[in-house]
């Protein structure tokens, strides 16, 4: 039986892939145990020891899998984690082409740890470069967002797909501000998706995890070794949070999605308001190409005020907003990027991106909408 896209948040198509009936549970068992017994010499369970693989984390990963459209899932103990496993898929002297404006964390990881490991990058405006030009005989693969973090460019994943293949190098696409909700890059000729998990799939500020999406067997198969020999994967608890909160993922995207398009209505009329970025707006770059390659906008929204002294006014005055370093969640948050999300990003390069003392970064939550707008006006006021 075929399932929409909001049954499989809660069910898997296929539940005779699970030969157990957990006793009937309607909500799937914490399997909190480090190992499992063997019936006999050379016999298992089909679980050894939970580094390896643990009940309630499979049953997350066949979930997001699924979600994903793609072959096999893992999950992480965080983003970062995800992302840093991704990067062992490499070798020293490779090269990757990488977008310039992504999130903080990830240009830490890539100029601190992925450098000192032997790895070359070339950072480029994905959305409008030339990115075949910057390829080489080393390159072997390319790294994107999209929307980016936090500037929302939008790139054509189907166009750099087809770079990627004529040349044999592996996309990458972290669709985390999207959810497989709105987005599903390996349906438009991705070969691996990243996603922090603590973001919208969780959705309710309460846990970390990651995950990693593939659908090419080869880079699965390398996958689950690493994943096994480095020992990040999901632990029992925090898998069952990510799955609890998957179950409302369809229904917290579009009210969050409803929400962030009022408030972009608002936002531009505002005299203090000098830039709003969401790629609903059809007078973003990106418009035509989202419209094209998602089902939605998203509720993130990315906005400059006039000044850093009003940034900061703004951030000390919300209350029903918080100004916290996150997003996805089903509370607002308010976020700024120079120094949470992006304080290890070099001045310049953040200057480059666009990210100035006077920019704003807003995950929109499912509350009242005309609520969190009169939080923002009373904030803004002067």
């Amino acid at each position: 039986m075929a399932l929409s896209f909001e049954s499989k948040c809660s069910h898997l198509e296929n539940k005779d892939e699970d030969g157990c009936n957990h006793y009937g549970a309607v909500s799937f068992p914490i399997y909190q145990t480090a190992t499992y017994a063997h019936p006999a010499v050379g016999q298992s369970t089909g679980f050894d020891y939970s580094r390896l693989q643990n009940p309630t984390r499979e049953q997350l990963e066949k979930i997001v899998c699924q979600l994903e459209n793609g072959i096999d899932a893992l999950a992480l103990s965080s983003g970062m984690a995800a992302i840093t496993l991704i990067m062992e898929l490499f070798s020293p002297g490779d090269h990757i082409i990488a977008d310039s404006d992504l999130y903080g964390g990830s240009i830490r990881l890539f100029d601190n740890v992925s450098n000192k490991n032997g790895l070359t990058f070339t950072r480029v405006n994905c959305s409008n470069a030339d990115i075949e030009s910057l390829i080489t005989p080393k390159t072997k693969a390319i790294y994107i967002e999209t929307p980016t973090n936090p500037m929302m460019n939008v790139t054509d994943i189907t166009a750099v797909s087809a770079i990627a293949k004529k040349h044999g190098i592996i996309l990458i696409v972290d669709n985390t501000f999207m959810s497989p909700y709105f987005q599903t890059p390996l349906d438009l000729g991705a070969d691996i998706v990243i996603h922090s998990g603590t973001k919208y799939l969780a959705g309710h500020n309460d846990t970390l995890a990651g995950f990693i999406i593939t659908n090419r067997a080869d880079i699965q198969e390398k996958l689950r070794f690493l994943i096994k020999t480095t020992g990040a994967g999901l632990a029992p608890f925090d898998s069952w949070l990510t799955l609890r909160g998957i179950k409302t993922l369809a229904v917290r995207m579009e009210k969050a999605q409803e929400n962030a398009k009022k408030i972009v209505e608002w936002l531009q009329k505002q005299k203090c308001v000098t830039k709003v970025l969401y790629p609903g707006i059809p007078s973003h770059p990106g418009y035509e190409i989202q419209k094209k390659q998602a089902r939605g906008f998203g509720a993130m929204i990315t906005f400059n005020v006039t000044d850093e002294a009003k940034a900061k006014s703004i951030l000390n005055k919300v209350r029903l907003i918080q100004f916290a370093e996150s997003l996805g969640g089903v509370e607002s948050l308010i976020t700024y990027p120079v120094t949470q999300t992006h304080a290890d990003v070099p001045e310049e390069i953040r200057l480059k991106n666009g990210i100035t003392n006077a920019t704003l970064r807003f995950s929109v939550g499912i509350e009242s909408a005309d609520d969190l707008i009169a939080d923002l006006a009373q904030a803004m006021e002067a």
